[in-house]
């Protein structure tokens, strides 16, 4: 494979992070010159990479190419090139539908959906993949977790997982706070919370038949803190609240595509 990225940002570089830190990997990369800072990087570190000229190059140079560049521009910057039919394209884009991609790259005959999450830098996560496709499932499954769908509306609904991060990190920085407050000491405190839910986050794959909520019963025991919790933000409608969010995300992708 001769790999190249159209648009040279965090999810690129996590991408090409991931894949170049494996043992006895000679995947050849041509990275677009779109973020030099972040493109140089990649360069000065492996010796496989390479920075082309412009956007154009990049495409000559590659035989699959992932599509990295912002939904904002992509509109202006993708019809310009000139994709060869037997050219693999692989967009990030969580937002454009595979007929969109495929209306903006000509005569290119093998369009593919990936959205992998920036941990695939240290090869850990899940990349959701449409349509099906054994090669990069193949490919991404070596960075993490590849899972095939089977319909851009499936697509879709997994997607809407990702615009959870931020929230998730919140909800951990209210906790260190609280804590700091209560005179923890702050490494401490971070050090306890990373190991705490990094642990939780291990519960689903230990027991794979219990659902989520029933993992949220194992936990809220009856009388405990954890049901006091679990009790006085569902009395909030802090969880609808968050599922009706959900929905806003869903029909801001959904339009979008």
């Amino acid at each position: 494979m001769k790999l190249g990225f159209i648009g040279t940002g965090a999810l690129s570089s996590a991408i090409v992070t991931g894949l170049k830190t494996l043992p006895g990997e000679i995947t050849t990369v041509v990275l677009s010159p779109r973020n030099e800072e972040i493109a140089a990087g990649l360069a000065a570190r492996f010796p496989d990479v390479t920075v082309a000229a412009d956007n154009q190059a990049v495409l000559d140079a590659s035989d699959t190419v992932m599509l990295g560049v912002r939904p904002q521009i992509a509109r202006d910057v993708l019809p310009t090139l000139r994709f060869r039919p037997d050219h693999h394209v692989v967009s990030l884009i969580a937002t454009f539908s595979c007929a969109e991609i495929a209306a903006m790259v000509g005569q290119v005959k093998r369009v593919t959906k990936a959205l992998p999450m920036p941990m695939i830098a240290i090869r850990q996560g899940p990349t959701i993949i449409f349509p099906p496709d054994p090669d990069m499932a193949a490919f991404f499954g070596r960075l993490g977790t590849a899972i095939e769908v089977t319909s851009e509306s499936e697509f879709d609904a997994l997607s809407v997982a990702t615009a959870t991060y931020a929230s998730y990190f919140k909800y951990l920085e209210t906790i260190h706070s609280w804590l700091k407050d209560n005179g923890v000491d702050e490494a401490k405190g971070r050090a306890y919370i990373a190991s705490l839910f990094g642990a939780l986050g291990q519960a689903p794959e230990t027991t794979p038949d219990a659902s989520f909520a029933h993992l949220a019963q194992d936990y809220a025991t009856r009388g405990g803190i954890n049901e006091q919790v679990l009790r006085e933000l569902t009395e909030h409608g802090t969880f609808e609240k968050f599922r009706e969010s959900l929905g806003g995300i869903h029909r801001r992708i959904t339009a979008a595509s």
